[in-house]
């Protein structure tokens, strides 16, 4: 069976960057590991031996990586903000390949707009998000149906999703990083109108 260690996710595991998985293990697809949860972007300051929550991550993640391969094969995400996918590339380095399919899910880009964003050798498609999750916008941009994944268990959703995924061809309007900071929207406080 295949195990984190034999896959890009090593890397991000042995950073301490796979944080608060609901989902972390062999798919039952030969060679793919998956990996549902949270990619710890940048690290609060630790004093003595104290736990603190990093200060960005990129939430709702889904991912695979195949066993032997250096790269994710493919990966999902919430930013609260596009300027996040800069340090989120370089948090996670040369597990983000040329050929791997990764899409973010930003809640400051334009609802009518998608992009496709290339980023140190990477290309990532840039969405808004208006599902209120990464999982129900993928369901909708990969033409899933609800109804089939619901019999499936973790794993099973993961491989399907993934499976549908790395055959993605649409193609949206190319977008540098440095473009996408001057076209996105105010960045959102995500603790507005919760109670105190």
């Amino acid at each position: 069976m295949t195990t984190l260690d034999q896959t890009a996710f090593k890397q991000l595991e042995a950073e301490k960057r796979l944080q608060n998985p609901v989902f972390k293990d062999a798919t039952g697809e030969t060679g793919r590991f998956g990996f549902r949860g949270e990619i710890a972007i940048k690290f609060a300051q630790q004093f003595a031996d104290e736990a603190r929550p990093p200060e960005l991550t990129a939430d709702q993640v889904i991912a695979v990586a195949q066993e032997g391969k250096t790269g994710i094969d493919f990966m999902a995400a919430y930013l609260l903000s596009f300027e996040s996918l800069k340090p989120l590339a370089e948090a996670m380095g040369s597990t983000l390949t040329a050929d791997g399919k990764y899409f973010l899910f930003c809640d400051n880009i334009d609802l009518s707009k998608r992009y496709q964003v290339p980023y140190n050798g990477a290309t990532f498609y840039v969405l808004p998000i208006s599902e209120a999750t990464v999982y129900n916008e993928l369901l909708d941009l990969l033409y899933l149906e609800r109804i089939d994944l619901k019999r499936l268990d973790s794993a099973g959703k993961v491989n399907r999703i993934a499976d549908k995924a790395m055959t993605f061809s649409d193609t949206f309007p190319a977008m540098s990083y440095e473009e996408g900071l001057s076209r996105m929207g105010p960045v959102r406080n995500p603790n507005e109108g919760r109670p105190v």
